[in-house]
């Protein structure tokens, strides 16, 4: 049998088992089992058992667990709330100053998280009430939440990055730091879309009499809540700029600070940082699993010849690279529609690496668009995965409103991921600070 006729075999089988509703973790399993004794018999599944141990015992995601471990911590000690309360004190009479505040939260949050479906939860439970008291309508209420719930997996610590990292073979470290300006990119662009969309339809954001609050205040409040969260954030990304640390070593420290900020805050409660560690640990649990069934379904796509056939295929192409890009992310915006991220990167990086290796395209800025590509899938109806938590947050809208909401926010996603391919260095310029 040819290698393509095995290629569409194999992969053919995953989506099926995908549509079953067959969890990730098993799925790749059950695959690779099944295809390595097909093929080699007990030998194909002694290289499976070998291939998994390895890829589970990488130094390099030591920090997942960690990571995970700083945003339980925070989000279950009630700081996130906290933080949330004084940001919206300095935001003053601006126009849709409630769907901004989502923006600005959304971005220090994926700071304590790095969860998509966490951000949006806690920007909706947070934010919802408010607006919705203040006459804001759903466009402008829904779409910010989903939209900058989105950018937990693209401002470190982002347990998704460092496991794409690993998948993809390059540097936790320098991908950590190179997908913070295109976060900061949607960032900004999302604060554009709402302050033009508020500017040209006021009436989707009515202005809201609000309590003044004293400059002495506010500034003693942002001390007390907010300057902690830098302490977290210098913690993680600082000391890897300055090379002070690995991403293990600076993961560590930002859960020391975390734990040390909680306890401050709010004392020591067993019973919640038991709760924490068990959470982190079930989630960490999965993305491994995850993480050793994928990496097994690239050897098998490896040695049936397939990856390889599949280089000399698109190096073949008579398109240039940024074309032959272009489509490979099209792909993955079309499943993102039913498929959920982490299915999608565990299939495409087996495959999509070793191409962009041969086209001699940089990685790090090719996977920070992958994982905006992922993040929009999360918000692209019909089946993203922040919709339905949006769902749950906000029973009363329909979905139909839900998925309205969100479409604004994947054409900025779209237009984040066309400025990062045109531009490459937004993403290059921080790994290249911290090598000088």
């Amino acid at each position: 049998m040819d290698w393509l006729s095995l290629f569409i075999i194999i992969l053919s089988s995953l989506i099926f088992l995908f549509f079953l509703g067959v969890p990730v973790a098993y799925s790749f399993l059950f695959i690779n089992i099944f295809f390595a004794y097909l093929f080699w018999g007990e030998i194909g599944l002694t290289q499976l058992i070998l291939s998994i141990f390895r890829s589970i015992s990488s130094f390099s995601l030591l920090p997942v667990p960690l990571f995970l471990l700083m945003g339980e911590i925070m989000f279950l000690f009630g700081i996130a709330q906290n933080m949330m309360e004084t940001l919206e004190k300095w935001m003053g009479r601006l126009p849709g100053r409630l769907s901004l505040l989502a923006v600005v939260g959304g971005v220090l949050f994926a700071t304590l998280s790095g969860s998509s479906m966490a951000g949006c939860a806690m920007l909706g439970q947070t934010l919802l009430p408010e607006m919705e008291k203040k006459g804001y309508k759903p466009q402008i209420t829904l779409g910010p939440i989903m939209g900058c719930g989105t950018l937990a997996a693209m401002i470190p610590p982002s347990a998704l990055g460092v496991l794409l990292a690993c998948l993809a073979q390059i540097s936790v470290g320098d991908f950590l730091l190179s997908i913070i300006f295109p976060g900061l990119l949607m960032a900004a662009l999302f604060a554009f879309y709402i302050i033009l969309r508020c500017y040209l339809q006021p009436e989707v954001a009515p202005r809201d009499e609000i309590s003044r609050v004293s400059l002495r205040e506010k500034i003693i409040l942002s001390v007390k809540f907010i300057l902690p969260l830098g302490l977290v954030i210098f913690a993680v990304i600082g000391l890897i700029i300055f090379g002070v640390a690995t991403p293990t070593e600076s993961a560590a420290v930002g859960a020391l600070v975390c734990f040390v900020l909680a306890f401050l805050y709010k004392g020591f409660r067993g019973e919640v940082l038991k709760k924490a560690i068990v959470n982190s640990v079930k989630i960490t649990v999965m993305m491994f699993m995850i993480l050793s069934g994928a990496s097994a379904f690239s050897q098998l796509l490896a040695y049936t010849g397939a990856s390889q056939n599949l280089v000399q295929l698109a190096v073949g192409l008579p398109f240039p690279p940024i074309v032959i890009l272009i489509i490979m992310q099209f792909i993955l915006v079309l499943l993102g529609t039913f498929m959920e991220p982490l299915s999608i990167l565990m299939v495409a990086l087996p495959i999509y690496m070793p191409i962009i290796r041969q086209l001699g395209i940089n990685p790090l800025p090719f996977c920070s668009v992958l994982l905006i590509n992922m993040e929009m899938a999360t918000i692209s109806p019909p089946d993203g995965l922040v919709l339905y938590t949006m769902k749950a947050v906000a029973p009363h809208y329909s979905m139909g409103e839900i998925y309205k909401a969100s479409l604004p926010f994947v054409f900025i996603d779209i237009i984040a991921m066309a400025v990062i391919m045109v531009f490459p260095d937004i993403a290059m310029f921080l790994p290249s600070i911290a090598k000088r």
